[in-house]
């Protein structure tokens, strides 16, 4: 997953960054309700996470910005918590609350759980035929066995299954899995998608040239 963190701490925005990537996910970053808002606005993510108390520009006003153009799925943090707080979000358009401090499994858990429901998911696995995707451990699975594939190559079979039937064009699958730190290689993702159908079987990612890819409903894919 894509993921963009907004938040005027900036110690707390690096010691984020850096976990969420090592577990895997493409992480951007903004130190102003501002410059995340650009951000939020610019690209395409799968959620954001959102600081309440910013000076200039603080979450409520980023959230409304955002709700009034994209309906991408935002985590608000915040020191206080309170009622009030939580239902000033949840009335805003915000997915959930994360009170301060928190720990980076419940973090994980929760942005786990908005993404599931903005993808219309209901449990936390996709399984195609002998091809079982646990989005929970981040584990690949063929005929019970584990398959080990690479963060990007694990990147880019989540970001399909959670667009289950739906066909993904290269820069959208590009911008969900590479975050603004990343090189860009024209064909990185094609080089990806060989390898995964070689340890996954060649029937699991469909190509429609000129347009994308897609894992389809009609081979057996099915949202669990």
């Amino acid at each position: 997953m894509r993921l963009l963190l907004i938040d005027d701490d900036l110690l707390l925005l690096g010691f984020l960054a850096k976990e969420l990537r090592a577990n895997g996910h493409a992480v951007d970053t903004a130190g102003s309700g501002a410059e995340g808002l650009s951000k939020a606005l610019d690209c395409g993510y799968d959620a954001i996470v959102l600081d309440v108390v910013m000076p200039g520009m603080d979450g409520w006003q980023v959230l409304a910005a955002v709700r009034r153009a994209k309906k991408t799925p935002v985590l608000m943090l915040t020191c206080r918590n309170s009622v009030a707080d939580k239902v000033t979000g949840l009335d805003g358009g915000a997915d959930d609350h994360l009170a301060k401090p928190f720990e980076l499994p419940e973090l994980l858990a929760r942005i786990r759980a908005v993404t599931r429901r903005s993808t219309r998911h209901t449990r936390s696995f996709v399984e195609a035929g002998d091809i079982r995707i646990d989005l929970a451990a981040r584990t690949v699975t063929r005929g019970g066995e584990r398959v080990a594939l690479s963060q990007r190559e694990y990147a880019i079979i989540e970001h399909l299954s959670l667009h289950l039937g739906d066909i993904v064009t290269r820069s959208a699958l590009y911008e969900g899995v590479f975050d603004e730190n990343d090189d860009s290689l024209s064909n990185v993702i094609d080089v990806h998608v060989a390898k995964l159908r070689k340890k996954l079987g060649r029937d699991l990612i469909v190509t429609h040239h000129g347009r994308g890819y897609s894992m389809e409903i009609g081979t057996g894919a099915a949202r669990s």
